[in-house]
């Protein structure tokens, strides 16, 4: 028997709609999650819904459980957390994560969902994947004890890596934006705040995710000699404006590509996709990643949501999206 979901779509760049969805009874190794919440991530999807993914990104940037094509129409999103209503024994009742577009119910693979730990609130649980995020950006940065690290970029995975640095024995961390309302985010995650022009110098390290041109020239002039740039921004067909002629060379500068499609190569040999979302949702247990979430709306009320994010008449990190009524 096949029942209906509603799902999210993006009809056109710039217009979404809520569409009806096929809702097959689960076969064996499947499961049938019922959504409580789902995640914005505000950066990447306000790109795919402005239609800025580039032709040669299409493969790299479609989500595991995403239908359609880029531009559109498309569904897309990938923070979905709900409970198994249907599937294997240990997994009936839990509430999981999965990597799925908005969608009020969904049949995966029961692989594809992960059960979130008992001491995670499950509305907390959405910014799972943007912590594997930061974890992986992490593995690819190698801190060391002691390092003065700058996070260019208060955005959700901006906060996220600062957030995890915080943990990080004698790291001091600073997160630089230019809107001053981050002051408040960055004191709720216990690292230091400042504005681009009174960043502190000398670093050793700077995670770059502000997704513009200027962001990433403040980080590299914020670095120490021969100090890292890892870069985690994504800029969609956007070009970057960026000067090599000073001090880049003279101080033998790195900047570091880091994308969560892959494992960072430091840990690829002994890690997989699960063991990294599996520690992302650990690490949520920290009530101080709730400073992350920073709205709430209706599923009904998504494309709305999703096109004032796009126009930037509703400043959030990670808006939530609640199914109570679905």
């Amino acid at each position: 028997m096949t029942r209906e979901a509603r799902a999210f779509w993006l009809r056109t760049p710039g217009e979404g709609e809520i569409r009806s969805a096929p809702l097959p009874d689960p076969g064996p190794g499947e499961v049938l999650v019922r959504s409580r919440y789902s995640g914005v991530s505000r950066g990447t999807e306000t790109l795919v819904f402005a239609g800025r993914v580039p032709v040669d990104q299409y493969a790299a940037m479609r989500a595991p459980f995403q239908e359609g094509d880029f531009p559109a129409p498309v569904k897309y999103g990938y923070l979905s957390v709900g409970v198994v209503e249907q599937g294997p024994a240990h997994l009936r009742g839990r509430t999981v994560f999965c990597l799925h577009p908005h969608q009020t119910a969904y049949v995966v693979p029961a692989e594809a969902v992960v059960p979130v730990p008992e001491a995670v609130p499950p509305a907390r649980a959405v910014l799972a994947g943007t912590v594997e995020t930061a974890v992986n950006a992490l593995w690819d940065a190698a801190p060391l004890v002691g390092d003065r690290v700058s996070v260019v970029g208060g955005g959700m995975v901006g906060c996220c890596v600062a957030a995890l640095l915080a943990r990080f024995p004698g790291v001091r961390v600073e997160l630089v934006d230019t809107d001053p309302a981050r002051a408040a985010v960055a004191a709720a995650l216990g690292v230091g705040f400042a504005p681009p022009e009174d960043a502190a110098g000398g670093r050793d390290l700077v995670v770059h995710a502000s997704a513009t041109s200027a962001g990433l020239r403040r980080s590299l002039e914020l670095l120490r000699p021969e100090g890292t740039v890892v870069e985690l921004s994504w800029y969609g067909d956007r070009t970057v404006d960026l000067a090599l002629g000073g001090v880049f060379h003279s101080g033998r500068l790195t900047i570091r590509g880091s994308q969560v499609g892959a494992v960072a190569p430091a840990r690829r040999g002994s890690r997989g996709f699960a063991d990294r979302l599996a520690l992302a949702l650990d690490l949520l247990a920290d009530p101080a990643f709730d400073a992350l979430v920073t709205g709430g709306s209706p599923f009904a009320e998504l494309p709305d949501v999703l096109a004032r994010l796009a126009a930037g008449s509703l400043p959030a990190l990670c808006h939530l999206i609640t199914y109570d009524e679905e």
